[in-house]
């Protein structure tokens, strides 16, 4: 889409070029910005070549770059990166399964970032998704300096809404090794076959045995559920059906969301369950 009410643009190389004029607005990506009229924006100022890797891999986990791609995160996960996935990190195999709930060509997933798709805050974010059932946290700048973490579930405050401060920056995503080393699985559910996300549960067990599940998509914000061990089917049913948040909008109603979130739960509890049972 062509935003004429834009007339400036400048590359960010320094942590001092993200600093905002009226107008400005930062870009990664761009997938949302270009996909609607942006009247209030006047400049954009580039993110992607401040030089922040996309991925680092370190004994306590994955850094995911705010700019990094999609299709550059799914292209390690799959073993096509230049650093390879640690063994250890089963959950690592997900990552995929989040990408392909995003409503996008694998045209978009070249284009759009993990940042961009964290920060635009819609309910259906995959990259939320992928990281909320991971335990990730959210580095941020602050405009004035320093930085402060904060979990993504608690960054997503509602649908297209944020705790994002004005002119503060995502700078990454941290997924713990911890989360990364648990079984782990994803499930969706739309309306159409290739339509928005209606539903995205997912549920892990930990090394420990702790077991947490994971609604987006469904409800305004991420919804977590945390067990000390995996859940019988009655307790996990009554978590999710009694969170709040659930919305209806033209692509499913709250019940029904409400409704297939917890289907999906069971599907993915039985599955966990039967490959604890096996190995």
């Amino acid at each position: 889409m062509d935003l004429t009410s834009v007339t400036s643009y400048r590359r960010a190389r320094s942590r001092r070029d993200l600093r905002l004029a009226p107008g400005e607005t930062l870009l990664a990506g761009g997938t949302w910005l270009m996909s609607e009229p942006q009247p209030h924006t006047t400049g954009f100022v580039d993110l992607t070549t401040m030089g922040w890797p996309a991925l680092e891999v370190a004994a306590d986990g994955l850094r995911i770059g705010a700019t990094c791609t999609i299709a550059h995160l799914v292209a390690w996960a799959e073993g096509r990166g230049e650093v390879s996935v640690p063994h250890a990190w089963a959950a690592a195999s997900v990552i995929p399964d989040a990408a392909k709930a995003l409503l996008a060509s694998f045209k978009i997933w070249n284009t759009a970032t993990v940042g961009g798709n964290v920060c635009r805050s819609f309910a259906a974010g995959a990259m939320i998704s992928l990281a909320v059932a991971l335990d990730g946290t959210a580095e941020v700048w602050p405009p004035g300096g320093g930085s402060r973490t904060i979990a993504v579930a608690d960054l997503v405050t509602g649908n297209g809404e944020n705790a994002l401060a004005p002119g503060e920056v995502l700078r990454a995503i941290d997924l713990p090794a911890r989360a990364l080393r648990s079984r782990v699985l994803l499930r969706k559910i739309a309306l159409a076959e290739h339509g928005r996300s209606g539903a995205v549960v997912t549920g892990r067990i930990d090394d420990d045995g702790g077991c947490v599940f994971t609604v987006t998509a469904a409800t305004v914000r991420p919804a977590v559920f945390r067990f000390a061990e995996v859940p019988d089917a009655a307790a996990l049913a009554a978590a999710v059906h009694d969170t709040p948040g659930y919305y209806s909008d033209p692509l499913g109603s709250a019940d029904w969301r409400r409704g297939v979130s917890a289907v999906l739960a069971r599907r993915i509890r039985d599955e966990l369950v039967r490959q604890e049972r096996a190995a």
